[in-house]
């Protein structure tokens, strides 16, 4: 029987609080997991960056990665370690570089999602220094259009946004055709889609996926940044967690994300998906509060359990068993059980289930007590400190400390 290390790494960007948290309660938990003979323990560390070899092993059995997806450096070097060394890596580096809102759309559309009418557009502008042959290009194939006509076939009021995403970046909701060409115009090079609004919905919900774990918030995109994750929490009948879980799992096993955020919106019964391509959701408890503990729980048992179990990484996504389900004929419902069979399979939810009930029973009470520590404020307060004015960061720091002292007060998860 050997004492064994797994080693998890955390590749970060301007992440400041998870991190701090998820540190201090894996020492808390002070995990020492029988697996196959071994004693597993666990260690954590930030990864840096810095030049690498390609034929330099990597240390790490989990990376856990946000930064990949605008991040060249550390996504060169994480396609590199899941091809040369087998490293377990989530998200899938290739997934997120080539799929994008728009392949997510168009992929979901073919599983029979309700998704809102939507189109692509060409961009306003181009840069010829970076596309030298746009103008013969443009001149020979570009096809003038109307906008107010493509409002016309999606359907008024239409949201134009980028096709790729960018956290609400150039994202405008319009009313006529004057409003949509003055967006348009304001696009500059981005690459727009035009959407159509889903109008008299009654709950917009963002659905957390991370592993085979879920968690539905009532969502106010109107409000300030702090307040969009409200803390309501009798909001969705179980039919409709079941539902929002069968299609926030399916879309996170279909494009191999391990974390990844669903947004819907419910009217007369039915949920639209509209924004479900965020394979690096946010983590911050500036925006998260109430929900922050869950998030770092959540970060924990996934990356406890891959790295304990060593779970191979897929390296080639598979779409065909979806697809096959997809053209078979039987209703939306069913379509999304038999998705969702996949999926699950996929994230081992049974085998997860499993070792958390087994290995980290205690790790509710070692939150609960964590949350109330010294400690855990201090990282809402960098965090806070890392955004806000000086003069509003004991403010904010108090208001997200005592939203998260109602978590433990609720008994939630």
């Amino acid at each position: 029987m050997a004492d064994v290390v797994r080693k998890i790494g955390l590749s970060l960007g301007a992440d400041i609080c998870w991190p701090l948290c998820f540190e201090a309660m894996m020492g808390r938990l002070d995990l020492k997991i029988p697996v196959n003979g071994d004693t597993v323990r666990f260690e954590v560390e930030r990864v840096t960056i810095e030049p690498f070899d390609l034929q330099q092993k990597v240390k790490y059995d989990v990376v856990v990665d946000r930064l990949t997806h605008w991040f060249h450096t550390t996504r060169e070097w994480i396609k590199k370690a899941v091809i040369m060394d087998d490293v377990y890596v989530f998200n899938n580096p290739w997934s997120i570089q080539s799929n994008e809102k728009h392949a997510s759309y168009a992929a979901m559309m073919r599983l029979g999602m309700p998704i809102p009418k939507t189109w692509m557009l060409p961009p306003r502008s181009y840069d010829p220094a970076t596309q030298p042959d746009v103008k013969a290009t443009l001149h020979n194939y570009g096809k003038l259009f109307d906008i107010g006509q493509v409002g016309d076939q999606v359907g008024w009021p239409m949201f134009l946004k980028p096709y790729d995403g960018g956290g609400w970046r150039n994202v405008t909701r319009v009313k006529d055709a004057a409003a949509a060409l003055k967006a348009y115009n304001d696009s500059g090079r981005s690459v727009m889609h035009a959407q159509q609004s889903v109008e008299g919905f009654d709950l917009f919900v963002r659905c957390i996926g991370f592993g085979p774990q879920t968690h539905c918030v009532k969502y106010d995109a109107d409000a300030p940044l702090h307040d969009r994750y409200t803390m309501a929490t009798d909001f969705m009948d179980q039919r409709d967690h079941d539902h929002m879980r069968k299609v926030t799992l399916t879309i996170n096993a279909f494009f191999g994300w391990d974390f990844n955020s669903c947004e819907a919106l419910r009217r007369d019964d039915v949920w639209y998906p509209i924004d479900f391509a965020n394979a690096c959701p946010d983590s911050q408890v500036t925006s998260l509060h109430f929900h922050f503990p869950w998030l770092v729980k959540s970060y924990l048992r996934w990356s406890i359990f891959c790295a304990a179990t060593k779970r191979p990484m897929r390296k080639n996504l598979d779409w065909q068993p979806f697809f096959d389900i997809a053209a078979k004929d039987l209703s939306y419902e069913d379509k999304l059980d038999g998705y969702v069979k996949i999926a699950e399979e996929r994230l081992e939810r049974d085998r997860f289930e499993e070792f958390c009930a087994k290995h980290l029973h205690h790790l509710d009470d070692v939150a609960n007590d964590f949350f109330q520590s010294s400690e855990a404020k201090d990282a809402v307060r960098k965090k806070t400190a890392a955004l806000f004015p000086a003069h509003e960061v004991e403010k904010f720091t108090e208001l997200f400390w005592q939203r998260i002292q109602t978590w433990r007060a609720s008994g939630l998860p």
